[in-house]
């Protein structure tokens, strides 16, 4: 009978273990360009890379979210597991940025300052122009 309530404790403690909330937070995105003005429509996609949760036999809860920046340059995500995550920024005629942060508080704000795209470049000589002559 003991052995029978002891089993019954583990269980309860264990399944009350698992339902436990875990802390999260919300994340803010600022976008600028660099000469400090906001950066409106860029996709800002948001990956929570953070560690394995044992609770659930080393699964990962797959948090993914893809947001577009408004007038101000600003996207403001829904409330995500602590952790690390990894934010990546595309718009155009700008670098694509990407960055993976740590995060541990309850609100984050995350400043992301865009570059103007770089020339083009090539390892390869110029080609010749074709000579029709021939």
């Amino acid at each position: 009978m003991k052995l029978r309530v002891l089993i019954v404790g583990l269980l309860l403690a264990t399944a009350i273990d698992l339902m436990a909330a875990h802390p999260q937070t919300i994340i803010t995105v600022s976008v600028k360009n660099d000469h400090d003005k906001p950066v409106d429509n860029a996709a800002v996609i948001l990956d929570f890379l953070g560690s394995r949760q044992y609770q659930k036999l080393g699964r990962r809860k797959p948090v993914h979210w893809e947001m577009h920046t408004n007038q101000q340059g600003i996207a403001k995500f829904p409330p995500v597991p602590r952790g690390t995550i990894q934010v990546q920024v595309v718009a155009k005629n700008y670098q694509t940025f990407g960055k993976a942060y740590d995060i541990d508080a309850d609100d984050k704000t995350v400043d992301i300052e865009l570059n103007p795209p770089q020339s083009q470049y090539s390892a390869h000589p110029p080609l010749k122009p074709a000579n029709p002559q021939q």
